[in-house]
């Protein structure tokens, strides 16, 4: 049973015959009547009553109506949203942690507003997590930090990060030789702003004592108020922080306090989804 199938019998079932469905489809009658007949071989049940040439629908025939209309409108649904040029459907979306707290919510606000007809599934993991997702075809697209592979992604740039240290208050100035946090709190491995953190210290020629994996960026921003570590995050993250003034902010040298984030899917696997959040971050912001 195919849709050409189920086009011809539904066709027969409104024509109330061959001669008329045939017409209709601009096919011959042998044809239409050969179709229909295998279609009751392949299912094992008559769908008409045959009353010389005028065809009645059979109890079987009747339940196979309700499917193959739904069945048929399924599939011109289909073909008009794989075609159409507007956005629509499931938008399998990833980002970092940060990035879906931060800066996510106005863009993906904005977004909705525009194609209603789209609807965001978000997921969030480090960098390298989500690339292998968008591989695996689990994601469309994903907020990742640089570098990224460029044989394997196409990329739009989306948001310029300035990494901060951040401690408790009393926490001493950091100087290259002295202050340097005895613990760090980060991420699991992976995150790039461990990474980037790991890699400070070492330009040092230093390593924390003891390094503190937390799952969320509120939790690791408490853990730094209590004192028990430094972590390396965005400043922006500290928006979202009312306890900010219980933290001391330790700026990194030029050249270490930018990270760049941006937007990734898999090369030849553009879509209207992708490019219409890809021209979102590419537009200037409204003053």
């Amino acid at each position: 049973m195919d849709l050409s199938d189920l086009r011809i019998f539904t066709a027969v079932v409104r024509e109330g015959s061959v001669t008329g469905a045939a017409r209709r489809l601009h096919r011959v009658q042998s044809n239409v009547t050969t179709r229909i007949r295998q279609l009751e071989a392949d299912l094992g049940v008559a769908l008409f009553i045959r009353e010389g040439k005028r065809l009645h629908l059979a109890p079987a025939g009747q339940v196979l109506l309700d499917y193959a209309d739904r069945l048929l409108a399924l599939s011109d649904e289909a073909r008009e949203a794989v075609q159409s040029p507007e956005p629509r459907g499931a938008f399998r979306l990833g980002a970092m942690e940060s990035t879906a707290a931060v800066r996510l919510p106005e863009v993906l606000s904005q977004y909705h507003r525009r194609y209603p007809e789209v609807a965001i599934e978000l997921r969030t993991g480090n960098p390298q997590t989500l690339a292998n997702a968008i591989l695996a075809g689990e994601l469309d697209a994903a907020f990742v930090t640089e570098p990224v592979a460029d044989e394997l992604f196409e990329k739009t740039p989306a948001f310029e990060e300035e990494l901060v240290i951040i401690a408790s208050a009393d926490h001493p100035a950091i100087a290259r030789k002295a202050g340097l946090p005895r613990n760090m709190i980060a991420f699991e491995r992976g995150c790039p702003h461990r990474k980037r953190l790991e890699d400070w210290y070492a330009r040092r020629g230093a390593m924390p004592e003891r390094t503190i994996e937390l799952a969320s960026y509120h939790a690791m921003l408490g853990c730094a108020v209590a004192g028990m570590g430094a972590a390396l995050l965005p400043m922006s993250v500290l928006t979202t922080f009312p306890e900010r003034k219980r933290l001391s902010i330790h700026r990194l040298p030029r050249g270490e306090d930018r990270l760049m984030t941006v937007l990734i899917w898999r090369k030849r696997a553009d879509s209207p989804k992708i490019q219409a959040l890809s021209h979102m971050l590419l537009a200037p912001s409204p003053r």
